[in-house]
C-alpha cells in the first residue's frame, strides 16, 4: 500500500480534527477502507482504533497541562467504558463485514447531525464525583464503551455528553476528560481485534504519524479561523453525510452481490 496515501489518510483524519475538533476521528474507516485501499472491514476498524487511542492520549496530554481533565469522573467512566467497549468490538468482529459497514454509515449520520446541534458551556466547573455522580458515569460509560467498540470509533461525540449527563460538568471539562475514555476505548478495541489478527501495524504507524502531522496543522488553521468555527463544523458535517451515503451504498451493493 502507497505510503503516501496512508499519511495523507491520516493526516486528513488528524487535520479535521484539529479544525472542527470531536467527529473528525470516524472518517478513518472509510479513508483506511476507500483511499489506502484495506480490503477487510474489520482490519479497517481495528486498524483505525489504535490510531484514534493513540491520537487521543496526545490531545489528552495537552488537556492535562491547562487542567480541563476532572480525572475521577474520567477514571470511573473510562474503566466501566472498557467492558463496554470489549463487548462490542467482539460482537463487532463476529458481524459481516458489509452489514457492519451499512450501520456504521448509519453511526456517521448521527455524528454529522450531533456536530450541527448548538451546545451551550452549562454546567458545574468545580464537579466532584459523588456516588451517585459514579453510578451515573457508570451506566453511560457501558453503553458508550459499548457503541465505541463496536465500530471502532473514538466515540467522543457520544462520550462528550455521556460526561455532562452524567456528571453535570461543563463542555470544556468534558471535552478534556472525554480524550481519556476516547484513548481507553480504543486501546481496548484495538488490543481485542489485534488478538484476532485484524490489525495492520505497518499501516497504522503510518497512519498515526499522518495524524499527528495533520493535527499539528488544523491546530493553526483553526486558530486562524476561530471565527468560522460554526461554518467549518456544518461543512464538515455535511462532508461526513456525502462519506456516510458513499459508504452505505457500498455496503448495500456488496449485500446485494449473492
Amino acid at each position: 500500500m502507497p505510503i503516501i496515501l496512508i499519511l495523507a489518510s491520516g493526516g486528513v483524519v488528524g487535520f479535521t480534527l484539529g479544525v472542527v475538533g470531536g467527529g473528525g476521528s470516524i472518517l478513518a474507516v472509510p479513508l483506511l477502507l476507500y483511499v489506502v485501499g484495506i480490503p477487510d472491514p474489520h482490519v479497517a476498524i481495528g486498524t483505525s482504533a489504535l490510531g484514534v487511542a493513540v491520537n487521543a492520549f496526545l490531545n489528552l496530554a495537552q488537556h492535562a497541562r491547562a487542567g480541563t481533565v476532572k480525572w475521577p469522573c474520567a477514571a470511573v467512566f473510562a474503566a466501566t467504558g472498557v467492558i463496554g467497549a470489549m463487548a462490542g468490538s467482539t460482537l463487532g468482529k463476529a458481524v459481516d463485514g458489509a452489514w457492519l459497514l451499512s450501520l456504521f454509515a448509519l453511526v456517521m449520520i448521527a455524528v454529522a447531525v450531533s456536530m450541527v446541534r448548538r451546545r451551550g458551556d452549562l454546567g458545574d466547573p468545580q464537579v466532584h464525583i459523588t456516588p451517585a455522580i459514579a453510578a451515573r458515569l457508570v451506566a453511560v460509560g457501558l453503553a458508550t464503551g459499548f457503541v465505541s467498540g463496536f465500530f471502532g470509533i473514538g466515540g467522543g461525540f457520544l462520550i462528550v455528553p455521556g460526561l455532562m449527563l452524567g456528571s453535570g460538568m461543563t463542555i470544556l471539562n468534558a471535552v478534556g476528560s472525554s480524550l481519556f475514555s476516547v484513548g481507553t476505548f480504543g486501546l481496548a478495541t484495538a488490543a481485542n481485534y489485534a488478538r484476532s489478527g485484524l490489525v495492520d501495524w505497518h499501516v497504522a504507524g503510518w497512519f498515526i504519524l499522518g495524524g499527528g502531522l495533520g493535527g499539528f496543522a488544523g491546530l493553526r488553521v483553526a486558530v486562524r479561523l476561530a471565527r468560522r468555527k460554526a461554518m467549518l463544523t456544518r461543512v464538515f458535517a455535511a462532508i461526513l453525510v456525502l462519506v456516510a451515503l458513499y459508504t452505505l451504498y457500498r455496503s448495500v451493493t456488496a449485500l446485494a452481490v449473492p
